[in-house]
C-alpha cells in the first residue's frame, strides 16, 4: 500500500478489514462508545499531535508524516463511524455495505462542515467519481492544508486538531444533513478550537509565569487554527490575562472522550517549558473537577501521555528536546508503582490464578530463564497489570515494560508473596 498512489484507500480497507469487522460486530467495543474511540485513537498519537502507525506494516516505516496522517485520519474516521454502527455485522457483504456508507458519509461531512476541503464530484471529462476516489482526494486535501514545518508546536497543534474532525464527524454522522445542521457543526468546529485556546491559557498560567515557550505556543496555534480574526483577538486576550479554571465553560456536551482530550491537551501544554510543577498538577486536578473528572482520571491521563511517549520515543524526535527519556520513564514508573501498590491484592490473585506464570516465577528463583521464557513471563505480567480496572482503556507501553522495569513497578516482595500460598 502506497499512500501517495491512487487506489491506496481501497488497499487500506482490505488490509484493515479484520479491525473494522471486529468494531462493527462489537468485538472490540468497550462498555461505552467513547471508551472504544479513545482506545482506538490514543495509540495513534492523533490526540497528541504525534502521529505514529499503531499497526504492523513493513512499508509504513518509509511513509512521510503527511502520508501517515492521511492513513490515520482515514482509520479514525471510519472507526468512529463503525463504533456507533446501529446493528451487529456478521457477514462480509454487510461490512462492505457499512464501509461504503461510511466513505460516502466522510465525503458529505467534509463538503458540508469543512467546505474549504470540498473536491469536485466529477472529473475534468465529466465522469462521476467513485466515493472512495473522492474520499482519497478530500483526505489528501485535508492533510495538505496542515502546516508541518520544523517547529514542534506548529506540528503539534495542526495534527492534534484532527482529533476534532473525528469527534465532530461522530456527532454529524448521526444527524439528518441539511443547511441548518451544517451551519451548527461549522459553528461547533470554531467553538471547539476556541476552547483549545482556553485550555492552553489555563495550563500556561498554572504556575503564574507565562514562559517564553508558552507564548510561542499560542503564536503557533493561532497561525494554524483557522479561527476568525475576532476569535483570534479574543484568544490573545485570554492567553495574556489568563482565565480561572472555573470559568472555562468548555463545550464538552457531556462527552467523556472530549473531556479526555482537553485534559491531556493541558498536560502536553504544561510540558512546553520542560517540566510540570506542583502548582500545575494542582491546576490539572481543578480542571478535572470542573469537567466532572476525578483525581484518578488525572493520574490515568498522565499515564496515558507518558506511556505513549515512552512507547514511541524513537519516533518522536520532536519531543526529545522537551523531555528527557529518563525523566519521563521515572515519572511513569512511579505512577504505575503507586497504582500497583493500591491494587496489590488484585494483582496477587490474578498472578496466583495463572498456573503458567506461577511455574515460571518458581523456576526463576532457582535457575536462569531462557529468552522465550522471559518474554512469556513479561507478557503475562503485563496482562496482570492490565487487569487493574483503571488501566482498562489505557494502552500500556509494551516495548518499554521490560522485566526489570516490571519488577520496579510491582509491589515490594510481590513475587515472594505470590508464591507463599
Amino acid at each position: 500500500m502506497n499512500p501517495r498512489a491512487k487506489g491506496w484507500l481501497k488497499e487500506y480497507l482490505q488490509f484493515r478489514q479484520q479491525l473494522f469487522f471486529d468494531l462493527s460486530s462489537q468485538g472490540l467495543r468497550a462498555a461505552h462508545p467513547d471508551f472504544s474511540l479513545y482506545k482506538i485513537l490514543q495509540p495513534t498519537g492523533l490526540m497528541y499531535g504525534q502521529p505514529v502507525t499503531p499497526f504492523e506494516f513493513s512499508e509504513a516505516a518509509s511513509w512521510s508524516t503527511r502520508e501517515r496522517l492521511k492513513v490515520l485520519l482515514a482509520e479514525s474516521l471510519i472507526s468512529s463511524s463503525l463504533i456507533f454502527y446501529d446493528r451487529r455485522v456478521t457477514e462480509s457483504p454487510e461490512l462492505s455495505a457499512a464501509l461504503i456508507k461510511t466513505i460516502e458519509d466522510i465525503n458529505s461531512f467534509y463538503q458540508q462542515v469543512f467546505p474549504e476541503m470540498a473536491a469536485s464530484s466529477r472529473t475534468f471529462l465529466g465522469r462521476k467519481k467513485e466515493p472512495i476516489e473522492l474520499a482519497e482526494q478530500i483526505l489528501a486535501h485535508r492533510v495538505e492544508k496542515l502546516d508541518l514545518s520544523g517547529n514542534f508546536w506548529v506540528r503539534f497543534f495542526n495534527t492534534s486538531l484532527l482529533f476534532l474532525d473525528v469527534f465532530i464527524f461522530g456527532q454529524w454522522s448521526h444527524t439528518h444533513a441539511d443547511k441548518m445542521v451544517s451551519d451548527f457543526f461549522q459553528y461547533e468546529r470554531e467553538e471547539l478550537r476556541s476552547s483549545v485556546v482556553r485550555v492552553m491559557a489555563v495550563a500556561a498560567h498554572a504556575n503564574r509565569v507565562l514562559a517564553y515557550e508558552e507564548r510561542k505556543l499560542l503564536e503557533y496555534f493561532l497561525h494554524s487554527s483557522g479561527l476568525s480574526a475576532e476569535r483570534k483577538k479574543e484568544a490573545m486576550e485570554i492567553f495574556e490575562k489568563g482565565i480561572p479554571v472555573e470559568e472555562l465553560n468548555l463545550p464538552t456536551s457531556n462527552s467523556w472522550v472530549l473531556k479526555k482530550y482537553f485534559l491531556e491537551l493541558a498536560i502536553l501544554t504544561m510540558w512546553a517549558d520542560r517540566r510540570v510543577e506542583a502548582a500545575e498538577v494542582e491546576v490539572l486536578h481543578r480542571l478535572a473537577q470542573t469537567i466532572g473528572f476525578t483525581a484518578d482520571d488525572v493520574e490515568n491521563s498522565l499515564l496515558s501521555v507518558e506511556g505513549f511517549v515512552l512507547e514511541h520515543w524513537k519516533e518522536l524526535d520532536n519531543l526529545q528536546d522537551k523531555k528527557s527519556f529518563e525523566e519521563v520513564s521515572q515519572q511513569f514508573i512511579q505512577r504505575m508503582a503507586a497504582l500497583a501498590s493500591k491494587s496489590k491484592a488484585q494483582l496477587l490473585e490474578s498472578t496466583r490464578a495463572n498456573q503458567e506464570l506461577m511455574t515460571l516465577l518458581r523456576q526463576a528463583r532457582s535457575s536462569e530463564l531462557g529468552h522465550e521464557e522471559k518474554e512469556s513471563m513479561r507478557g503475562m505480567l503485563i496482562d496482570v497489570l492490565r487487569g487493574i480496572q483503571t488501566l482498562g482503556i489505557i494502552t500500556l507501553p509494551q516495548h518499554f515494560l521490560t522485566l526489570p522495569v516490571l519488577m520496579q513497578i510491582l509491589p515490594k516482595n510481590f513475587v515472594t508473596e505470590a508464591q507463599s500460598v
